[in-house]
């Protein structure tokens, strides 16, 4: 008989199961305000899209800020409790936003819902229900940008420690194609929900996942040496990397924190750095105005069925596209024998190419709306496979002990350029809606000659974002303490 104990378990996938639900639930919280604004929250609060513009912008800016420093604390607070308070703090701010509907009717005096959409619309009534109304989603928006910014460090710094370096990138791809389902998963509940209970329903039963989440964390996670789940075998598999390493060395991957602003003294820091403020605001564009444009451009609207079929269809592609796209680096190291960071940045530079095709949703959308979609899809799915080897390449070259905090300070970076193109976006759309046939880039006027423009700045990003990572770290160099 064979001695079952000698083969591994696989509860490595477990806890990657649990960190692709809890991405997954990061997303769909994100998700309830593109997916509700546009249709159900503007017309009451008589926004604009600089108004909208202003929210996504700051939520980016504001989780920006508290990024450098939330993976700090997840290196502090280790992952176990660093991730319950994360998903705390994102789920309770995520059902609070359904209270800025009363709050602003208290405040401004206006006693029912339908008082607030019989506002005339540029009144001086108008302009402070909007003004009140913004402020407070951008509090509520503030607070679940201090949970959500803790989602990342903790789910890198735990694959770290379950996985060896070559299945990194492709469980990282795993559980960051919970991305990809809350948001496909987002078109097909969210608008729904919000039409059939009201768009504050749908802030407070999507939040609610969170809280579930958070009971199966805590009976299902520890460190997988002190886990009663994982046999020798199955830690053998993950600790292979530590082969012929001393046991000083060991020890000072696991426990040896780099001092925090000496990260910054490392070119590897700052190609992640790069890596993200190039590219992060590409996808969170996308997520955030996708919604809005099928609307705008094509009078689709998220709770009809043909806008729903859209967004659907273009995350469908995200999801079945960019998990493989993790499985490819594994492929360059185990049949080509490369490296784990020459295989990445190999992959990486396909994942490049796909985004480019953003240069085509305008032209080809005059036809059908179809076209956008299948062409932002694979465009947002070069994104997540980019993604998720970017990440890959922080545990191949610092200590699983600062793994935490070089995230924090990439997913900082990632916000500020989240905040330019969202905060510029909502700017420059409105700017061309007024311009009318005055503004007019490549044959389109007015607003979708602003989309063609930022849609041509989204295409170019990621292949300018790796011939920089390639000049800062030409080749593998793992950081010694």
């Amino acid at each position: 008989m064979t001695d079952k104990s000698a083969r591994p378990t696989n509860w490595r996938w477990a806890i990657c199961t649990l960190l692709f639900f809890a991405t997954t639930i990061n997303y769909l919280d994100r998700q309830v305000l593109s997916l509700t604004w546009k249709d159900f929250i503007a017309p009451e609060f008589h926004w604009t899209d600089s108004d909208y513009g202003d929210i996504t912008g700051f939520f980016s800016l504001f989780y920006a800020a508290v990024s450098l420093f939330a993976g700090k604390f997840i290196d502090w607070a280790g992952a176990r409790r660093g991730y319950v308070w994360a998903i705390f703090v994102w789920s309770l701010a995520a059902c609070l936003h359904a209270a800025c509907g009363w709050a602003t009717m208290h405040i401004e005096g206006v006693e029912s819902i339908e008082a607030l959409y019989a506002i005339e619309s540029g009144s001086a009534l108008a302009l402070a229900v909007a003004s009140v109304s913004v402020w407070l989603f951008l509090g509520c928006r503030a607070l679940l940008a201090l949970g959500e910014a803790g989602n990342f460090p903790a789910a890198i710094k735990v694959t770290a420690m379950y996985f060896p370096k070559k299945d990194r990138a492709f469980s990282t791809a795993v559980f960051n194609s919970g991305a990809s389902v809350g948001a496909l998963v987002a078109p097909l509940s969210i608008p729904l929900l919000a039409r059939a209970l009201g768009w504050e329903m749908a802030f407070v039963i999507i939040g609610a996942l969170g809280f579930v989440w958070m009971g199966f964390w805590m009976r299902m996670y520890a460190a997988p040496e002190d886990s009663s789940h994982v046999n020798a075998a199955e830690l053998a598999y993950i600790r292979q990397d530590e082969a012929g390493e001393t046991e000083q060395q060991i020890e000072a991957e696991e426990h040896d924190t780099i001092p925090f602003w000496r990260c910054f003294t490392f070119r590897q820091t700052w190609a992640f750095i790069t890596g993200k403020a190039l590219t992060d605001g590409v996808w969170w564009f996308f997520l955030f105005w996708t919604p809005a444009y099928f609307s705008d451009q094509y009078g689709y609207a998220s709770y009809t069925p043909m806008g729903q079929a859209l967004i659907f269809t273009l995350y469908l592609i995200v999801t079945v596209v960019s998990i493989g796209g993790g499985y490819l680096p594994k492929l360059f190291v185990e049949r080509r024998g490369m490296n784990p960071y020459a295989g990445r940045m190999r992959a990486m530079l396909i994942f490049a190419f796909m985004p480019v095709l953003a240069l085509l949703a305008q032209p080809l959308g005059v036809y059908s709306a179809w076209w956008p979609a299948i062409i932002i899809g694979i465009a947002c799915a070069g994104h997540q496979a980019w993604s998720a080897n970017l990440y890959s390449t922080i545990g191949d070259m610092f200590p699983t002990s600062t793994v935490a905090s070089i995230v924090g300070i990439g997913t900082m970076a990632g916000g500020i350029g989240s905040y330019i193109i969202n905060k510029g976006s909502g700017m420059f759309f409105d700017y061309a809606a007024a311009a009318g046939s005055a503004f007019s880039f490549f044959g389109f006027i007015g607003k979708p000659a602003g989309y063609m423009i930022v849609f041509c700045i989204c295409a170019v990003c990621y292949l300018a974002a790796w011939c920089i990572i390639k000049l800062l770290v030409p080749r593998y160099k793992k950081i010694e303490l």
